[in-house]
C-alpha cells in the first residue's frame, strides 16, 4: 500500500471498527424479554409467599381479605395484590380459573394448591416446599383458626401457578 494511503487508513480504522460494532449492536436481537418477565414474575411470586408468611397468626374471618383477618382466598388475594399481581381474582374458584394448572411435581414455592370436592374448588393455599414427600403450605384454614403452616388433610387438590401466564 502506498505511503499516501497508510496514514488515512490508520486514522480511519478506529472509526470503521466503531461503526461496525455499533451496527452489530443495533441489529443484534434484543435480550429475550420473556426471560426478564419470567424472572420478574418469579420474584413477585416469592414476595407474595413472604407476605402470606407474615400473616401467620392472623385470625380467619369468612369473606375477609386483610390486612389482619383472612379467609383462604382472601389471604391469596391480599398477598398477591401486595406483591404486584393486580389481576388475581378474589375467590378460590375464580383463582383456580385464573391460574395455569401444573403438575404437583412442578410446584415451586409461592404457587397455589387448590382443594376440590364434587362441587368444585372449596379452598386454596400457598405452597411453601416439599417435606419428606408432603406439600407444606400456608393457608387460612377455617373459622376459629388462624393463618398457619400445615400439610394437606387430603389428596384431593391440584396445583396452579401464575408463572408462565
Amino acid at each position: 500500500m502506498p505511503a499516501l494511503f497508510r496514514a488515512p487508513v490508520r486514522l480511519l480504522l478506529p472509526v470503521l471498527v466503531g461503526a461496525l460494532v455499533a451496527t452489530t449492536l443495533l441489529t443484534a436481537p434484543a435480550a429475550d424479554a420473556s426471560v426478564h418477565d419470567r424472572e420478574r414474575v418469579s420474584r413477585h411470586v416469592i414476595t407474595a409467599r413472604d407476605i402470606a408468611l407474615h400473616q401467620i397468626g392472623d385470625r380467619y374471618a369468612y369473606g375477609a381479605a386483610g390486612p389482619n383477618r383472612f379467609d383462604c382466598s382472601g389471604l391469596v388475594y391480599y398477598s398477591y395484590h401486595r406483591a404486584g399481581f393486580g389481576g388475581v381474582p378474589r375467590t378460590s374458584s375464580a383463582q383456580a380459573g385464573h391460574a395455569r394448572h401444573i403438575s404437583k411435581k412442578a410446584l415451586r414455592p409461592g404457587d397455589f394448591m387448590f382443594f376440590t370436592s364434587g362441587s368444585g374448588v372449596y379452598h386454596v393455599a400457598i405452597f411453601l416446599r416439599w417435606v419428606h414427600g408432603r406439600a407444606l403450605m400456608v393457608h387460612s384454614p377455617q373459622p376459629g383458626q388462624r393463618v398457619r403452616r400445615a400439610f394437606p388433610w387430603t389428596t384431593q387438590w391440584f396445583a396452579g401457578t401464575l408463572r408462565g401466564r
